[in-house]
């Protein structure tokens, strides 16, 4: 069975009424304004099994049917387009928000997707890594979140395993906050497109945010190709989050595209 670009694009417009204005910042970022929300973790009693219970507009976290993350297994063989990165290097804007280390975009990087353009917001690490490759995990997971015009988000995941130490992402480790506070302005820059593992292969589905509110609605483009980090590197960053990866979800009914 084959599936081409019309077909997953009338589910994306199905969807696209999900994402609200207060999902902009994406996967872990924390609150702003407002009533304080609940104390959600990766363990004890604000664990993952419990999220959707902590508030009500986290009930998506419990009820949803399109969660994120995935197994990315026995995708569909289909054409859903070409992603285009038009990532630009950009001065180091970083922070621990308490749930990962976070580097926040200035204007003007972006990918098009099915000829949409996302203007990037953020990327950030997970570890382990949330999605499985046919059932395997990877030491760390970066996910760069993207926002299009008409507030659509876009996240791409980009496996990393040990090997060579990763020079695009050298000062981002270094300068890597050990505790939860404001954006920091270190010195230096980031090559974002170095970052991107050099083969084109990806698997494409709907998915959700991975931390509450847990909305539903993104395009998800995972890369198959992991990139590296040295050992040194991902021992940094793991001591700081032992564990900040959400437990995999049911695929459910979605159609899950393998754009070799």
């Amino acid at each position: 069975m084959s599936i081409n670009r019309r077909m997953l694009m009338r589910g994306a417009l199905a969807c696209a009424c999900c994402i609200k204005a207060q999902a902009t910042l994406a996967s872990d970022a924390p609150a702003r304004g407002g009533a304080a929300a609940a104390h959600w973790s990766y363990e004890g009693d604000g664990n993952p099994e419990k999220w959707g219970e902590l508030q009500s507009d986290f009930r998506m976290c419990q009820l949803g049917l399109e969660q994120t993350p995935i197994d990315l297994s026995n995708g569909i063989k289909g054409d859903v387009g070409s992603v285009d990165y038009d990532y630009k290097p950009l001065p180091l804007r970083i922070v621990n928000n308490g749930h990962t280390i976070q580097f926040n975009a200035d204007p003007g990087s972006a990918c098009v997707i099915g000829g949409a353009r996302y203007e990037l917001l953020q990327f950030h690490l997970h570890h382990p890594s949330e999605h499985l490759l046919a059932g395997k995990g990877f030491d760390l997971e970066c996910h760069f979140v993207h926002k299009s015009g008409d507030g659509a988000l876009a996240v791409t995941g980009v496996f990393i395993r040990p090997g060579a130490a990763n020079a695009a992402l050298k000062t981002f480790f270094e300068q890597m906050p050990a505790r939860q506070g404001p954006e920091v302005r270190a010195g230096g820059t980031i090559d974002l497109a170095a970052i991107l593992p050099k083969n084109g292969g990806y698997f494409r589905y709907m998915g959700s945010l991975t931390t509450p509110p847990c909305s539903e609605g993104l395009t998800w483009t995972v890369h198959k190709e992991p990139v590296e980090a040295s050992v040194d590197q991902i021992r940094k960053f793991a001591a700081l989050f032992p564990r900040n990866a959400r437990p995999v979800q049911s695929r459910n009914r979605r159609f899950l595209i393998d754009a070799s």
